[in-house]
């Protein structure tokens, strides 16, 4: 008896090769479309290229998941989530991490806030600021990651309007001694 799961990618036979060639192409598309837009060629074509970014790629993509069929493209979505699993934020983090985070998180949103307020006392800034830019929105978005999953749920609970806050109660509340 085979393994279950080259039976699995052998039982697609020849329309799992074509359909990555054909995601590949889905892909290759916008590059390729700016390779023209930044070369020396004529209005016409450039104006051509722009069908390489929309719906080129998608007629691509659209007629890959047909080469593969519903079971086919279900099977290469559980290889990719399975992949794509590993790299998911935990759910729970630790009180550090969480904190660390959310610094992460907050520097870039004031430092964007206040940026046009004090750029002049902030010229060495100024000279490399995309750079700097670059690196507050790489910050920005790391701290998603270390924040974890549960913070992810709070922000989504923000665009869902019945969404209610839970605050955990504490386990006994302090006594102050007079």
């Amino acid at each position: 008896m085979k393994d279950s799961k080259v039976g699995e990618a052998e039982a697609l036979g020849w329309r799992l090769p074509v359909a990555l060639a054909l995601f590949g192409v889905a892909i290759a598309c916008p590059i390729v479309g700016t390779a023209i837009l930044a070369g020396d060629f004529s209005g016409t074509v450039k104006a051509f290229a722009g069908f390489l970014y929309f719906p080129i790629p998608e007629v691509f993509d659209i007629t890959a998941i047909a080469v593969l069929g519903k079971p086919g493209f279900e099977w290469l979505k559980g290889k990719l989530v399975g992949f794509l699993g590993r790299f998911a934020p935990p759910d729970q983090v630790s009180r550090t991490r969480y904190t660390v985070g959310l610094v992460m998180f907050a520097l870039p949103l004031f430092f964007g806030w206040f940026q046009p307020y004090v750029i002049g006392y902030l010229a060495p800034i100024s000279r490399v600021g995309l750079m700097y830019h670059l690196a507050g929105d790489l910050l920005f978005i790391s701290s998603f990651f270390v924040l974890g999953g549960d913070f992810w749920d709070k922000v989504r609970s923000l665009f869902v309007h019945e969404a209610r806050a839970v605050f955990p109660q504490a386990a006994e509340p302090r006594k102050y001694s007079s």
